[in-house]
């Protein structure tokens, strides 16, 4: 059920300067540039968690993680899964690991076959495109279909890269980076791809809270029993609660195979999950609610902004507007910029964004833009980045 709307009246008046004195990666990166770049959100922390965390530390809970928290940090993925997505799983299939990455390497490492191919729709979050390869797994890309209304994965490319050796498929629901919420019947039929080839899927669901009205989240496992089988969940609050240094996440499990390795195998799987982490990704689904409702409805105002700044300073750029994440896809071929937008962006604009070259072969024309970021700044950034277009021409 949702809750009544958090106040975000003052992230209008949240100024770079303020968020410059926070000390974040995203801020301190690129001294005197405007970060666009890392998935990271301007607009603090929620105060459960804030209160959690001090709570936390004026009793000097740093020591190893104790099996209560990780306990109480499952009971509340429970509760949240349940009312916001309809998925009921077991507390016991909820295991905390350090971040999504960490469990892609696991899923690599034990849920795939040794030689086995790595089947990555593109364009991808960019570290799809080099942790396989440091396990020693070859990637096959398979780029998305773009169509008139957004994009489509490419079954048929799918199917081709499971008969090439591929065994473990990356699904990322929603998208990064471009933001797709995948419906129910598209699950489906990557569902029975995927079970006609004995192969894997790893999932990962870590901006499940991030979707906007018009789309709904449905875990990929939750789907049916043929997904469940094959399906590795990953996911965090990390990103909805703008939680990405508390190196905290979750997997679920959702098959009996994996339940008996993981029972035999998984005493050290989460190894490096920080206790502090766990306490805020607990108060985050346990009571963060309320502040994530706010921040979405406030999101939700800058993804169409955005469409009309875009409109006003860069026309031409190709924009759909996600379903999910606070991440746009935006192809800059139409701007006739010669080399890297990215790069062109950094030195002209004084913008940095993420070069769409890092996310999958065939997109060096575009670029990755986080749009979670106070309107004013969002205002002042579009409006740089089609000056400098403009001095170009």
């Amino acid at each position: 059920m949702t809750t009544a709307l958090f106040d975000t009246s003052t992230f209008d008046s949240i100024s770079a300067e303020d968020l410059r004195a926070t000390g974040s990666l995203k801020w301190t990166m690129f001294p005197g540039k405007t970060p666009a770049f890392v998935a990271e959100m301007d607009f603090g922390i929620a105060p459960p968690i804030t209160r959690a965390l001090h709570t936390a530390v004026d009793v000097g809970a740093f020591g190893y993680l104790p099996p209560a928290s990780a306990t109480a940090m499952s009971d509340s993925f429970v509760d949240w899964a349940a009312s916001r997505y309809g998925w009921r799983v077991s507390p016991d299939d909820v295991k905390p690991m350090p971040d999504v990455i960490a469990a892609l390497e696991l899923a690599i490492d034990h849920f795939s076959a040794p030689g086995s191919a790595v089947v990555l729709p593109t364009p991808a979050y960019m570290p799809f495109l080099t942790v396989p390869e440091a396990h020693d797994r070859r990637i096959i890309q398979v780029p998305m279909i773009r169509t008139q209304d957004g994009w489509e994965y490419d079954l048929a490319g799918i199917d081709r890269a499971f008969s090439d050796g591929g065994g473990l498929l990356i699904l990322c629901n929603p998208h990064n980076p471009i933001g797709r919420v995948l419906r129910h019947d598209e699950m489906v039929a990557i569902g029975d791809v995927v079970e006609r080839h004995g192969a894997r899927v790893f999932s990962d669901e870590i901006h499940a809270p991030l979707v906007y009205d018009g789309a709904a989240h449905v875990p990929y496992a939750a789907v049916n029993d043929v997904n469940a089988g094959h399906t590795i969940t990953a996911t965090s609050a990390s990103k909805a609660w703008n939680l990405p240094g508390m190196k905290c996440a979750q997997v679920v499990l959702s098959n009996e195979a994996d339940r008996a390795y993981w029972a035999e195998h998984g005493r050290s799987f989460g190894h490096g999950v920080a206790n502090l982490g766990v306490i805020a990704n607990t108060a985050a689904y346990s009571a963060g609610g309320q502040w994530l409702d706010g921040v979405l409805s406030y999101l939700d105002g800058n993804r169409h902004l955005l469409a009309d700044l875009l409109d006003e300073h860069l026309p031409g750029v190709e924009y759909t507007a996600p379903e999910g994440t606070y991440l746009a896809w935006l192809e800059c071929g139409p701007l006739g910029i010669e080399g890297s937008p990215a790069d062109f962006f950094a030195e002209h604009a004084e913008v940095v964004t993420t070069d769409g070259s890092m996310c999958g072969d065939g997109y060096e024309t575009a670029i990755r833009f986080n749009f979670a970021m106070p309107r004013p700044i969002l205002r002042a950034t579009v409006a740089a980045m089609g000056a400098a277009v403009r001095k170009l021409s």
